[in-house]
């Protein structure tokens, strides 16, 4: 994904209906438009990048939209984990100890030892042991 990418915001009119579900609904309305703009060279989830859109660019304000998008390539380029980079960022883990990452985690019941473990997809670790209040608190 390039740093500087420089894909225009397209303009959207909005009408009372989405001006009153954008009101009703902060921070949980996602513009597909956008979410197409931003697909393009990043080979995220697009799950993912819906998240994000809503997080940051849930306005009908053209600026904070640009700021927003221009955060989500932050995020996705610092914290998305690539298959093919799982190593770089396992050694950036272990240096720092702690390290924000964005990856599908499936957990499980180990009933052998009474534990819940997780795969990290595309870091490739397998099996991490999660705390219980892990799988509670994020039941998907």
């Amino acid at each position: 994904m390039s740093e500087h990418q420089t894909d225009a915001v397209p303009a959207l009119e909005l009408d009372p209906l989405d001006r009153k579900i954008m009101e009703a609904f902060p921070g949980k309305t996602v513009r597909k438009d956008l979410t197409s703009l931003m697909k393009r060279g990043v080979n995220v989830p697009t799950f993912v990048l819906e998240y994000l859109l809503g997080m940051y660019c849930s306005t009908d304000d053209e600026e904070s939209i640009e700021q927003g998008l221009d955060r989500i390539r932050r995020i996705l380029t610092q914290n998305y984990v690539r298959p093919d980079e799982s190593e770089r960022i396992k050694s950036k883990i272990r240096d720092l100890r702690t390290y924000t990452i964005i990856d599908k985690v499936t957990a499980k019941v180990d009933e052998y030892r009474d534990i819940h473990v997780a795969t990290f997809s595309n870091l490739a670790i397998d099996p991490v042991v999660m705390p219980d209040e892990f799988v509670r608190e994020y039941p998907k």
